[in-house]
């Protein structure tokens, strides 16, 4: 039986690793969820409301959009405040905004609805750098990687579930279902989140004009930052297109099949969790290549065999492993330049990528309307080159520090 953790100090929480990173995981997957509930079921929502591909994909902008906003001025306060009350308030808050979603009468109020919910679904990047501060140096990444396989995991979820809800009820109780679970996580995390010793107080406005200052001082920071944006932006692209094509001809899918056809993209979660190990072993630079190298040939397997349905599984789950396991390479490296700016440091990250995935969600309704499926390939296919190239020199540049230095770096 579980027992609640209180007053817990950060030795205490290392002898619990195992058993708090996958609360936070279950926790943090269920909180960010909630910005993908709407992707299977954008055609079902547009039919209902009476908006087309390009309207209905602005659920998912103003839901990214709203997530960044959030991030970048809540998540910062978890350098100061007691996350122990911050993160279950948070999920309630969220709950409120996912039911006025289920009752929304109109597009616009949907609209406003799901930009307040992403505000407020900020726990599981609340949650990443509390595990990091938990975690001792030797065991962080895999603590990082458990976390962040449970918000891929939800994302997941979220889809497929939403589908299944939606086909057998309708959308709305798909939004019901997930209010219902944010209050559930949140009596559970005021239960068991740790409570670690109190940090120093600072003034909410300077907080928020150190965080993208703290992340510039440091070149790997910028680097990563690059990368994660543009990863971001191809993942909301791929996944919000990839709705637009399972439910047009040839295929013709309903929001249940499609939420299943998401599935695939478990794979993902399981590259999540394995890439925080390779972090800790120090190979996290030639991993993320090797991540960035196959989204690139899940896109040319996606573009080239958009007419298979076995193609396009094929493609979900290429794309979920190289996509996750560049992620969380990436944001594992962010957490750890500046164990004091953690919070800070995960928010500009966090914030610049939803930034970049709300603009990728943005134009796969104007891409799919200007050349469908091979617009929307060709111009992730470019994304993710420039990506390359960008880590090629980051990479290179890290071996010459290393043959200078003389040591390994992660």
């Amino acid at each position: 039986m579980l027992v609640p953790v209180t007053h817990a100090t950060p030795s205490a929480g290392e002898r619990h690793l195992g058993l708090l990173a996958f609360l936070f995981a279950v926790a943090g997957g269920a909180a960010v969820g909630n910005l993908y509930w709407a992707q299977p079921l954008l055609s079902a929502i547009g039919d209902d409301l009476g908006v087309g591909p390009s309207e209905s994909g602005l659920l998912v902008t103003v839901s990214q959009l709203g997530y960044a906003a959030g991030v970048f001025f809540l998540v910062p306060l978890g350098d100061t405040v007691n996350r122990r009350r911050m993160v279950p308030l948070m999920m309630t808050l969220s709950a409120v905004c996912l039911l006025g979603a289920a009752l929304s009468p109109a597009f616009g109020v949907l609209l406003l609805c799901l930009g307040l919910t992403g505000v407020t679904t900020v726990s599981g990047q609340l949650l990443t750098p509390l595990i990091g501060d938990i975690a001792d140096d030797r065991r962080r990444g895999r603590a990082v990687g458990t976390v962040a396989s449970g918000i891929v995991l939800g994302i997941l979820v979220a889809r497929t579930l939403g589908g299944a809800i939606a086909d057998a009820l309708d959308w709305r109780a798909v939004y019901v279902f997930a209010a219902v679970v944010m209050l559930v996580m949140a009596a559970l995390m005021a239960w068991l989140i740790p409570t670690l010793a109190r940090r120093e107080r600072v003034a909410y406005g300077p907080l928020l004009r150190s965080v993208y200052p703290t992340m510039w001082r440091h070149t790997s920071a910028r680097i990563m930052l690059g990368l994660g944006a543009v990863v971001m932006c191809v993942f909301t692209l791929y996944w919000t297109a990839l709705t637009f094509l399972l439910s047009a001809e040839p295929f013709g899918l309903g929001t249940r099949d499609i939420g299943l056809i998401s599935l695939a993209g478990i794979a993902g979660a399981v590259a999540a969790q394995h890439a925080g190990r390779l972090f800790d072993r120090g190979w996290a630079s030639p991993a993320t290549g090797l991540g960035l190298a196959l989204t690139l040939a899940a896109l040319l397997v996606a573009g080239f065999g958009s007419g298979s349905l076995i193609a396009v599984i094929v493609s979900v789950a290429l794309f979920s492993v190289g996509v996750q396991a560049a992620m969380v390479l990436l944001q594992i490296g962010m957490l750890s330049i500046d164990p004091a700016a953690r919070s800070r440091l995960n928010t500009a990250f966090v914030v610049t990528n939803f930034g970049a995935g709300s603009a990728g969600s943005a134009v796969a309704g104007p891409l799919w309307d200007a050349g469908g499926w091979t617009a929307v390939t060709v111009a992730a296919c470019a994304l993710v080159i420039a990506a390359l190239g960008l880590w090629a020199v980051r990479d290179a540049a890290e071996r010459r520090r290393r043959r200078a230095s003389g040591i390994r770096s992660a």
